[in-house]
């Protein structure tokens, strides 16, 4: 993680240019960090308990620094070896029910910090979350969960506020399964009275770590993994000691670059469950994919095939990888249809592929890509979605000549050094400026 210091200070430059030259095969191996989506929920969810939570295997990216410093400015004790991946919380001494704002605004998944906070101490007062630029992305699901465990929720233009002596048990029903809203009311009912029962949940891998954890600090919950989860709420909740799972979406990121550059690379500490969706469509347009214990292999000579690709909540393939598969069947051979069925507006990237060379129609959610095509090397700028950005930078792995990136500070909201990792197994990539990131101006 670029510019962080020994001490617990957050990392205060972001790399904010990358210089991609296409051409080469990826050969060698990659350590997957722990997950984001994962140790966010995780951190916040340490708000729960005044004893101590410690967390390994912790990823050293923005995203984590962002919120390691929101649940410090709430009060907490926070101390993060960054040498050795572990962060060790104490929330005994909260002194704020209010995240504070500027953080907010930089991450949507701070907004994880509320159901906790209202579940202890009955209340909140919180700005309405940024984040990646992906299209609607309300906090209904987790708002109209909080109103049926009895909070009263005051929704103003800027903020919500929320007040509730106790949060009771409910039965909820979910419009669709919000990753983040199944977290925040499954955190929310560990200390409700009574009992919780959440029907049309998320399924993905690291809400049922994050239920497994919130397991470990004393939680009586059931059915995770599964599309109804029942929570029975205890009086409290206590510290405890636990790993973040590996990041499938990092994973995933060298898997389709391996896919359409060619070569053969070893992903270690990886869960083929959680990443079989990708790793059957590499399977489908012609890359060979080696299953073992705890790493995967996947080799291709880069001829591909056209194929189909859905995004949907998990089992299905993920929406975080189909910006990276688009890129990559802009070089499988025929006619392949991408369709979006979690975002509204996750086609930004296309403009930019087009722009070096890709033929692709997009019709709403749906995208058809004409293969094989030349792309040519082409200065462009990642914009506000780190998945677009990640795939931006796949894309110049395989464009002729040099792509220059540009804004792609990002990127770094999920990898802990892209371009570093990627230069690790043989691609030509490096960072060519960086810049002050989000996290230092808001300090």
């Amino acid at each position: 993680m670029t510019g962080v210091a020994a001490d617990d200070g957050p990392r205060l430059k972001v790399p904010d240019r990358l210089v991609v030259e296409g051409g080469n095969r990826l050969v060698g191996s990659v350590d997957i960090p722990g997950a984001k989506n994962a140790a966010l929920p995780m951190i916040a969810a340490t708000l729960l308990t005044d004893e101590t939570c410690q967390l390994t295997n912790v990823p050293l990216i923005e995203d984590v620094e962002i919120m390691v410093e929101l649940v410090r400015r709430l009060g907490a004790d926070v101390s993060f070896d960054r040498s050795a991946r572990t962060l060790t919380i104490t929330a005994s001494s909260i002194t704020s029910t209010e995240p504070d704002a500027e953080l907010v605004s930089i991450m949507r998944a701070s907004f994880l910090v509320v159901g906790p906070l209202l579940s202890r101490f009955g209340r909140i007062e919180c700005i309405h979350p940024g984040g990646c630029e992906l299209g609607v992305r309300p906090v209904n699901v987790d708002i109209t969960g909080f109103r049926a465990m009895g909070a009263r929720i005051d929704v103003e233009p800027s903020q919500y506020s929320a007040i509730a002596d106790r949060l009771d048990g409910a039965h909820v029903y979910l419009d669709y399964p919000s990753h983040t809203g199944t977290e925040n009311l499954v955190m929310a009912a560990t200390l409700a009275r009574g009992y919780t029962t959440i029907v049309h949940a998320s399924r993905e891998p690291e809400v049922i770590q994050l239920i497994q954890f919130l397991k470990s600090m004393g939680a009586d919950i059931r059915g995770e993994g599964t599309s109804v989860i029942q929570i029975r709420g205890r009086g409290r909740l206590y510290g405890t000691g636990y790993r973040v799972m590996p990041d499938r979406m990092v994973a995933g990121t060298f898997a389709i670059a391996v896919g359409m550059c060619g070569g053969a690379v070893v992903l270690n500490d990886v869960n083929y469950g959680d990443l079989e969706p990708v790793l059957h469509k590499l399977a489908e347009v012609g890359a060979d994919v080696e299953r073992e214990e705890e790493c995967i292999t996947v080799r291709s000579e880069g001829k591909l095939m056209a194929t189909e690709v859905h995004s949907m909540p998990h089992p299905g393939f993920p929406t975080d990888k189909q910006a990276e598969m688009g890129v990559l069947l802009t070089q499988a051979d025929g006619d392949s249809v991408v369709v979006e069925r979690v975002f509204d507006s996750r086609f930004g990237y296309v403009n930019a592929l087009r722009d070096m060379g890709a033929r692709i129609e997009v019709n709403g959610t749906r995208a058809v890509i004409n293969g094989v095509s030349r792309l040519k090397g082409s200065r462009l700028t990642a914009g506000n979605d780190l998945r677009s950005g990640a795939a931006l930078t796949l894309a110049g792995l395989v464009a002729e000549g040099v792509t220059t990136i540009d804004s792609v500070r990002f990127i770094q909201r999920g990898y802990e050094d892209l371009a570093r990792d990627l230069a690790m197994i043989g691609a030509n990539v490096h960072v060519d400026s960086y810049v002050e990131s989000n996290l230092s101006s808001a300090i």
